[in-house]
């Protein structure tokens, strides 16, 4: 792999487009100069933000596109609509052309993960990608998998995105062998659906070396960081996610209300100011920014729509790390030591029957 990785922007995804995609490649590049970005959009927004930011400029190609997709468009309508014009499939197809190692947009979740499905197909072997996220915890991140991309989950399912969580963890987590749980509605083996029951006896009798499993998770581990890597399905994962940025929210409202309620209240945050900031900063959503779509064939990131350009330049930087140490072939390998424990496993039973 060159020294050098590409970076395809969709420069027009997001709620705000070129106006914190621009500043945001520029912030990434400042921390890693090994990057070339091409830049999927409209030139003439384009270019006068590039103008501002010449370390950028130098580094990047404009890739000429006046249609978009935008933020509430239904994934079919963006498919039949705009295709194979549109910012977003053009930077997805540049990964697939080799033009670029990674694609990342802030544009509608629904379509980017159409098109990334239709444009770079999935690897083999996997029927549905995921997306998984960074998650801050108490004791520092998780990787939580599948927080949307796709409904439901058969056992196998449940196992491979324990196989391609691990792989992003030891990537973006620098472990070793990480720790795996299964989100569940308790502990106990006896607990939850037959799915996540009959994937717990799959992950706990194949002892993969790719990942240490810990058995049944329960929603509260999620923040305390039990685990390195929560395996859940879309719906559930989706939910577990809206519900935990809508408490930080509500929590920062409410200390804020708290800080400036009188006097002492106030006299008080001077004193404790270090303290909220840690916190501030422990909770703030743009240091965890980027959710990467794992089981496809092509590296592809997902940056919130709605964050500022700090918040972007971290997508690029999931997005820099995820190609440097190579995830696609990382998540090549679990997968087969995967379906060489499920023979091993199968085996077993056939012999104990």
């Amino acid at each position: 792999m060159s020294t050098q990785i590409r970076i395809a922007l969709d420069a027009m995804g997001g709620d705000h487009g070129p106006s914190v995609v621009i500043p945001g490649a520029a912030k990434a590049l400042e921390r890693r100069p090994e990057m070339e970005f091409l830049l999927v959009g409209d030139e003439a927004r384009i270019a006068p933000l590039l103008a501002q930011h010449p370390a950028l400029k130098a580094r990047s190609t404009i890739l000429h596109t006046n249609v978009s997709v935008s933020m509430d468009e239904k994934p079919s309508q963006a498919l039949r609509r705009t295709r194979r014009a549109s910012s977003m499939w053009m930077a997805l197809d540049a990964v697939k052309t080799g033009r670029a190692d990674v694609a990342i947009s802030a544009g509608n979740t629904g379509a980017l993960m159409a098109m990334a499905t239709i444009c770079l197909r999935t690897m083999a072997g996997i029927d549905r990608p995921a997306l998984a996220c960074m998650w801050p915890t108490a004791r520092g991140r998780s990787i939580v998998l599948d927080v949307g991309a796709t409904i439901g989950a058969d056992a196998q399912h449940y196992v491979d995105l324990a196989m391609m969580g691990s792989a992003m963890a030891r990537i973006v987590l620098g472990v070793a062998r990480p720790t795996v749980g299964l989100l569940n509605v308790g502990v106990e083996e006896i607990k939850g659906i037959e799915e996540v029951k009959a994937a717990g006896r799959m992950l706990r009798e194949a002892n993969h070396p790719a990942l240490q499993y810990q058995g049944f998770v329960e929603g509260d581990d999620i923040g305390k960081g039990t685990v390195d890597v929560v395996v859940t399905e879309g719906f559930t994962g989706n939910i577990a996610l809206k519900t935990a940025e809508g408490t930080a929210k509500q929590l920062g409202e409410v200390l804020r209300g708290a800080m400036s309620a009188g006097l002492m209240s106030k006299i008080g945050y001077l004193f404790a100011r270090g303290a909220f900031r840690t916190l501030r900063d422990k909770m703030d959503p743009r240091n965890v920014n980027g959710a990467v779509f794992l089981g496809l064939d092509g590296v592809v990131i997902k940056s919130h729509g709605g964050t500022d350009a700090l918040g972007f330049s971290n997508a690029i930087g999931i997005g820099f790390d995820t190609v440097r140490h190579q995830l696609l072939g990382q998540i090549r390998e679990s997968l087969a030591q995967s379906d060489d424990g499920r023979i091993a496993v199968t085996a077993g039973m056939d012999a104990r029957a």
